[in-house]
């Protein structure tokens, strides 16, 4: 991995696919919670996304998305990261790119996604609200995080 040269980069259509599988391989790698049926459901409703409509950014190799970060209103929207790169602190350079450059100091996680949360809280990110639902009404319990600043390290 040292030889390899990482840049986060606006993201444009041409990524489109690539974001696309980055979410598929990361939610297939963390989501073991999620039924079949609620997964084809969700990559139904990730395939309509408008990547544009949110600020995005795509960690990249020479040749391709590995992970990328989305915010919108400083909040954190979307963080995914190809199953390859992970434990090599990629993850926490996108989500230091989101806090630093995008302003974003808020998160919603999925409580299930137990390496999720640890990863926020480890960050900084504390619970201030618990779902029982997602927002599309489905059993799975949300944790709504905000960045305790005096925490930040």
């Amino acid at each position: 991995m040292q030889n390899i040269n990482f840049e986060i980069v606006k993201y444009s259509d041409k990524y489109r696919q690539q974001v696309f599988d980055v979410w598929e391989k990361s939610v297939l790698a963390t989501h073991s919670f999620l039924t079949t049926e609620d997964f084809y459901a969700i990559r139904k409703i990730v395939g309509t996304i408008d990547f544009n409509a949110f600020d995005v950014y795509c960690l990249t190799t020479e040749t391709k998305v590995i992970g990328f970060v989305g915010s919108a209103d400083k909040k954190l929207e979307m963080l995914f990261l190809s199953p390859d790169y992970f434990g090599k602190g990629l993850g926490k350079r996108l989500l230091d790119f989101a806090v630093l450059e995008l302003k974003a100091d808020k998160v919603d996680v999925n409580e299930q996604n137990i390496k999720a949360v640890e990863f926020y809280k480890k960050y900084g990110f504390t619970v201030y609200k618990r779902t029982d639902k997602d927002e599309q009404g489905r059993n799975y319990p949300i944790l709504k995080m905000a960045l305790n600043q005096l925490n930040h390290s």
